[in-house]
């Protein structure tokens, strides 16, 4: 089988390389991804597969069986939609979408997916059970595409067992992949901070209230949530990129300053504290200088959890099709991924494919304008999900 898989793997390659390339140069954001969406169903209408359209948005799932519907089920995920970035790559297939990217390589995703579908599809008469194909839109911004997704039932009907997702992981050569068991990465929250004091010259400080001086104050003081709040064992982040005012000059003092953030966590409960100390820590130290403050923390994606028992047994399949010197064990990230519904409703496993070549000068990390990827990835994305899925199914 591993044979036969790589053997499909290898016909397909030349394709997936330019249908990767087709979706790289015609990138679309988050809730935008219409022809995308389309692109995807007209693939897997080619091969016959049923599919429903517009889950969770422009989301696609299609239910591919084997020779005998035995009541089984897995579920596949790939991800669609680009980022806000302008390419800087000089590639002949660099995006045509001025400051749209597919900096996080969901084009290599949906590729990916949809080679599986193909492999899949030749070897019908080899497997019993369904796949279920989830391409999902949206991963990028809040709520989430996998959010949007689950409540349009996409695991209802039938339900899978296990959902297992690839993600592209420029620290890893191509050609190598990494799973890790339990906690992986992080939950992650929006943080949108206005603080509001009284404009005027800023050679007149003390007949204003400095909103740039309590905003630095309050952004040191955060710091204390990480450095004296937070168990060292449990990793946190808490990262300010953006500050802005609504003027402000060499020699103004701007009437109100905004800063936006991340929290990361892996822990819930040390999640909602923290979000208390936070709020207190912005609105006592602009109380103390005589600003006012106002705070909203946007709850976003939970934990991403990865089934121990699922993970153990993807990571096993993965040793078999690429050979044990090819798997390695990843660390804990502090990113995060909407992945992280799925494993909150069903057994699922989240792991990492090589995408890196020192060599030839890829190595650009994630969400860089200069981002890209070893196109010999393809040699292993899709073979790989269609031996772990029929491998999944044999062994219910």
């Amino acid at each position: 089988m591993i044979q036969k898989i790589k053997e499909l793997s290898q016909e397909i390659l030349a394709d997936s390389i330019e249908l990767r390339r087709h979706l790289h140069m015609h990138p679309e954001l988050s809730f935008e991804e219409k022809e995308t969406s389309a692109l995807v169903a007209s693939k897997l209408e080619a091969m016959d597969i049923p599919i429903k359209t517009n889950v969770g948005g422009y989301g696609v799932v299609g239910e591919l069986k084997g020779h005998k519907d035995n009541g089984q089920v897995i579920a596949l995920r790939a991800d669609m939609d680009a980022l806000p970035i302008e390419e800087m790559t000089n590639q002949p297939y660099a995006s045509k979408v001025k400051g749209v990217m597919h900096a996080c390589g969901h084009d290599v995703h949906t590729t990916s997916l949809l080679g599986t579908a193909r492999i899949l599809n030749e070897m019908r008469s080899e497997f019993e059970g369904t796949v279920k194909l989830i391409f999902q839109p949206a991963e990028e911004r809040l709520p989430g595409g996998a959010s949007l997704m689950i409540k349009d039932g996409v695991l209802d009907t039938p339900r899978p067992s296990a959902v297992v997702g690839q993600h592209v992981h420029p620290p890893l050569a191509a050609g190598k992949v990494g799973f890790r068991p339990g906690m992986y990465m992080a939950s992650t929250d929006e943080i949108f901070l206005t603080v509001k004091g009284k404009g005027g010259h800023g050679a007149l400080p003390h007949a204003c209230i400095d909103t740039t001086l309590v905003t630095s104050h309050i952004l040191v003081a955060m710091q204390q949530v990480i450095s004296r709040r937070a168990d060292p064992t449990k990793p946190t982040v808490l990262t300010f990129g953006k500050i802005a005012s609504d003027g402000g000059s060499t020699n103004v003092i701007p009437e109100t300053v905004y800063v936006e953030g991340t929290f990361r966590a892996m822990d819930e409960k040390w999640r909602d504290k923290a979000h208390q100390y936070i709020k207190d820590v912005a609105h006592y130290t602009a109380k103390s200088m005589g600003a006012e403050v106002e705070l909203e923390i946007v709850r976003g994606y939970p934990f991403l959890y990865n089934d121990p028992a699922t993970t153990a047994q993807m990571t096993d399949f993965a040793k078999e099709f690429l050979g044990p010197e090819n798997v390695v064990e990843l660390p804990i990230q502090m990113t995060a991924e909407d992945f992280a519904y799925y494993t909150k409703e069903v057994p699922s496993c989240f792991y990492r494919l090589g995408v890196g070549n020192i060599e030839r000068g890829i190595k650009s990390q994630l969400h860089s304008p200069t981002f890209d990827v070893d196109e010999d990835c393809f040699k292993v994305s899709s073979g790989l999900m269609a031996y772990m899925a029929i491998n999944r199914l044999k062994g219910m």
